[in-house]
């Protein structure tokens, strides 16, 4: 109704439907045995994930991350320097065999000269989509960074820099999005 801000309804009876609510909801959750827990934990341990943000990505999509796509920001590319800094080459080197490793830079720079540079630490590097592109140019330029590599949508977590390379998630309808802070953050 107008002026209703979507809040939680405050008329009799709220308390017993958020009761009821919340126990549809974990009668809908799985109950995994403890060795799939495991499986899942190392997993997330080989992909440099806290549990918490794995788990969440594979609830959400119901398929593991086989890939990160990386923007250029994200890897600390300029146009003055395409060699990616020390700790951040060293955290996609660590990831080898766990998932693809997938950049995309912005121009000026060359992705086939990115990759070359950054031997061992791309799988491999494509443009960018343009900051101003429009949301269906958007879709087609991350999709067609995933065919190029036969790799599925909603297995690929995003790791970004900027706000605006967020909206790739959503356009291409990746599996999730990671701050690049978040993702090279020294492990504690």
């Amino acid at each position: 109704m107008i002026g209703h801000n979507g809040g939680p309804s405050i008329e009799a009876g709220y308390g017993f439907r958020k009761h009821a609510w919340g126990k549809a909801r974990e009668a809908l959750l799985p109950k995994l045995p403890i060795e799939i827990v495991r499986v899942r934990v190392a997993r997330a341990h080989r992909l440099g994930l806290p549990y918490r943000t794995y788990a969440g990505i594979r609830a959400a999509t119901g398929r593991d991350v086989v890939a990160f796509l990386f923007s250029g920001n994200a890897l600390e590319l300029t146009a003055r320097r395409i060699e990616m800094p020390a700790q951040v080459a060293a955290r996609l080197v660590g990831l080898h065999g766990a998932a693809a490793r997938l950049g995309a830079v912005y121009a000026p720079l060359d992705p086939g000269a990115v990759q070359a540079v950054n031997s061992g630490a791309l799988d491999a590097a494509h443009r960018a989509p343009g900051f101003a592109a429009p949301w269906a140019e958007l879709r087609s330029d991350v999709k067609a960074m995933l065919a190029d590599a036969a790799l599925p949508a909603d297995g690929v977590v995003l790791v970004a820099a900027t706000t605006v390379e967020r909206e790739w998630t959503e356009a291409a309808q990746l599996a999730g999005t990671i701050r690049a802070a978040q993702f090279f953050a020294p492990p504690a």
